[in-house]
């Protein structure tokens, strides 16, 4: 028997049961898996519905790609672009080797058939002018007018073969169909195509469509679309949006040489990338000119467009030409990505997330020009809110923690609990940010006198836009909040699904606190299905990207950030070196804590360094005896497994982040030695010496490179809570702009002001009647706009 059961997702389409015989060989075995994964494929849409979010195309299982012309032909547009053609064909492969249904219609047998025409009449003429004057030279031929016709006659074997043999790479199976307005609009016809192209996917082959442009009549005049079910086939978007209905395919994608669709022309200075189209748009955009090639437009495309949509498939059209994107637009659309513009019939009941950030925007230049007393005041109420609303935050808590309980580790469940304590450490916290925000946009860090009447100032201002993108820990929202309203930052922010509630609580406080002063709008939360690597691509309204989280979120940020910064640290791998002449009771302390207080956190210790000398000696034994009443894992280092003749599991990686109960314990033979090993293992996060010796330990403190570098204390100070910045939005392992625990005055850039009196550059020219001074002048303790009288 053949343990159907193990096939996941098999499809409703499937009506008999095959039963196998236990005599069955492996062979056989995998003959039948073949069988049955023509059926096993993603589940698709309701029946005549469009997916109403781009999410949901991930469940696309048959779909249609429409390839322009621009698409398909070179730059010259005589000839195919090879590579480009190439990339669409592996991404077409392997959505078909998913399972899914996939179809082409494609342009290009025109182009393909001018560049073999031209060749032909080339070699032609050179032969007859050869003939006829008796020598090889060649002399200026001239071309005749190639009728797109003949070319189509003349160029559609050669684009199906090509096809054919690039498919073939792929162990998928190819079939050529030629159609033209009478196939769908005589009914016996459009069964037979319907029902061929029905049979070819049952068959897992991939049908390749293309109008038959050798007879098809010239273009009529622009009457699509009169009535519902009316759509004439003039060009291939037309044809596509047809065919996609007509097969109830669950996707179309419509490839030319633009993004998508804009708000205006493409190229002009005010056009935006429209994300997502709805019917009833059409008033508020305006088109462009058509296409370099091909006999359709933007205006034909959303015609197109809109009838398939209105016909129950949804439609993405997107670029097929740009080079660094090709190898993956197909797939990335079908993962639900934010790629080109997404047709849906169902409008959000809130803004967009590029709204969002375009009103965070005109707020967060409202708040940064606020008086620092009415930024400080703004703070001081939301602290207040959190303790005076603590019971309803705690209520849309528990609705998390309870949701959670089941699917989250412990360590993680740690951080998405709030209590009454933690809301008051909140506060006091917040209290200490608002007094921060006395002193911090407009304050003046240099002054200088560069001539007579001539002032300069450099001053801070706030970097812009954030958007901080944090997991399950909802008391980040409020720290953040608070750090951008003193730093007079506009907020994005993003939090993960399993503080929903909590965090949707907060922010409605936040802004609550905002409206004392009528921005409430400088703060917003991010609830839509916008995925993480979609919104790092905001690079136009987005000025910094700070994730809190785990490395490994980390990590997928700066990766997906295109173009925008990314403060945040790599992995905190953080040592803890015991020296020679360190202090037992100081030891057994600072390493407990380190490790155990909360290991799942970046600044735990996740390597101890110990220094030969203390081996097989009482303080030795008195660490280990610690760790293992902690319930801590110990993995050996290379050289302290060499010392031993039974010894702990040893680690895999010397770079390891634990971030739970275990950590590595390595020998070394000197403080150099001990920062020899941070630097080649360490992440720059924090590192600890523990020494009697003050010798030793400043040694220590100035030859790491780490952001914190701490002498008898716990790894875990390393927080801007605990170092009285009020709270952080982050640690930053970076050499640039903000190192550490982040606060305040990480969010914050400068500018420069020079006021003068008519000064021009040609005054101090040699000839000139202006002398430069470069006079340092005293900065005090004023904001910008309060100067002094000098």
């Amino acid at each position: 028997w053949f343990p159907l059961s193990k096939i996941k997702n098999i499809s409703p389409y499937i009506k008999h049961c095959v039963v196998w015989s236990v005599a069955s060989t492996n062979q056989e075995i995998i003959d039948l898996k073949a069988i049955l994964s023509l059926y096993i494929a993603p589940q698709g849409r309701a029946t005549g519905s469009p997916f109403a979010h781009r999410g949901e195309l991930r469940q696309a299982k048959r779909i249609v790609v429409k390839l322009g012309s621009a698409v398909v032909t070179r730059g010259d547009e005589c000839g195919l672009a090879l590579g480009r053609l190439a990339s669409i064909v592996e991404q077409v492969a392997m959505l078909q080797n998913q399972g899914r249904e996939m179809m082409i219609v494609t342009s290009g047998a025109v182009a393909f058939g001018k560049q073999r025409l031209r060749h032909e009449i080339l070699l032609s003429q050179s032969v007859r002018q050869a003939l006829h004057s008796g020598q090889n030279q060649l002399k200026d031929m001239s071309l005749p007018v190639l009728e797109a016709r003949a070319c189509a006659a003349a160029g559609q074997s050669g684009l199906m073969a090509l096809y054919e043999a690039m498919f073939t790479q792929y162990s998928t199976c190819t079939a050529q169909v030629l159609v033209t307005n009478l196939d769908f609009h005589d009914d016996q016809k459009r069964q037979n195509l319907n029902s061929t192209l029905q049979e070819l996917l049952r068959m897992n082959i991939v049908p390749i469509i293309n109008t038959n442009d050798a007879v098809v009549p010239p273009p009529e005049p622009n009457i699509d679309l009169q009535g519902v079910n009316v759509i004439s086939i003039k060009d291939n978007d037309s044809l596509a949006a047809r065919l996609a209905v007509e097969m109830k395919a669950d996707l179309l994608i419509a490839l030319s040489d633009v993004e998508g669709l804009y708000n205006s022309p493409p190229g002009t200075d005010d056009a935006k990338l429209i994300d997502i189209f709805y019917p009833g748009d059409q008033q508020s955009i305006t088109y462009g000119t058509k296409s370099r090639v091909g006999i359709g437009g933007m205006e034909a495309k959303v015609k197109a467009a809109l009838w398939a949509l209105h016909g129950g498939t949804s439609v993405v059209i997107a670029n097929g030409t740009h080079p660094k994107v090709t190898g993956h637009v197909i797939t990335d659309i079908v993962d639900g990505k934010k790629v080109g513009t997404f047709f849906s019939e169902i409008k959000p009941a809130g803004p967009t997330v590029e709204q969002q950030t375009e009103m965070a925007r005109n707020s967060g230049r409202t708040l940064a020009s606020l008086h620092p007393d009415q930024r400080s005041e703004i703070i001081c109420h939301l602290a207040e809110l959190l303790t005076e609303r603590k019971d309803e935050i705690l209520v849309a808590n528990k609705m998390d923690m309870d949701l959670a309980i089941s699917n989250l580790p412990p360590a993680m469940l740690n951080r998405l609990s709030l209590s009454t304590a933690k809301l008051n450490s909140l506060a006091i916290g917040l209290q200490q940010i608002a007094v921060a925000a006395q002193d911090s946009v407009g304050r003046v860090l240099r002054r200088t006198r560069v001539a007579h009447s001539l002032e300069l100032e450099q001053i801070t201002v706030p970097i812009g836009v954030l958007l901080v993108i944090f997991e399950a820990r909802p008391d980040c929202l409020p720290q953040v909040s608070a750090l951008a309203i003193a730093s007079g930052n506009a907020l994005l922010l993003k939090g993960g699904k399993e503080a929903a509630n909590t965090n949707r609580v907060l922010h409605q406080l936040t802004q609550e606190a905002l409206s004392l002063h009528s921005i409430k709008e400088a703060v917003q939360l991010v609830s839509t299905r916008e995925e993480v690597e979609d919104l790092c691509r905001l690079d136009k309204v987005i000025d910094l990207i700070i994730p809190r989280g785990s490395s490994q979120l980390v990590r997928d940020i700066q990766r997906a950030a295109k173009g925008i910064p990314v403060l945040g640290h790599s992995e905190g791998i953080c040592h803890v070196y015991v020296d020679a002449e360190a202090s037992v009771d100081k030891v057994i302390k600072i390493v407990r804590d380190s490790k155990c207080d909360y290991p799942a956190a970046c600044n735990s210790m996740e390597t101890l360094l110990i220094h030969r000398d203390i081996l097989r000696t009482p303080l030795f034994d008195q660490i280990i005896d610690t760790l293992r009443n902690e319930r801590v894992k110990i993995h050996a280092g290379p050289r302290f497994a060499s010392y031993l003749t039974f010894s702990p599991s040893e680690a895999k990686s010397l770079r390891t982040e634990y971030s739970d109960l275990e950590c590595c314990l390595e020998v070394v033979d000197s403080m150099q030695e001990a920062v020899d090993h941070i630097h080649k293992y360490g992440s720059s996060h924090t590192d600890v010496i523990i020494t009697e010796n003050e010798n030793t330990a400043e040694q220590f403190l100035q030859k790491l490179d780490s952001a914190c570098v701490f002498w008898n204390v716990s790894s875990r100070f390393a927080d801007g809570y605990r170092f009285g910045l009020g709270a952080e939005v982050g640690i930053s392992t970076a050499r640039i702009h903000a190192r550490g625990p982040v606060g305040l005055e990480g969010l914050l850039t400068s500018k420069w002001v020079l006021r003068g009196d008519g000064h021009t550059v040609a005054d101090f020219s040699e000839h000139g009647t202006m002398k430069y001074l470069h006079e340092n002048l005293p900065v005090g303790q004023h904001l910008a706009g309060q100067r002094n009288s000098n």
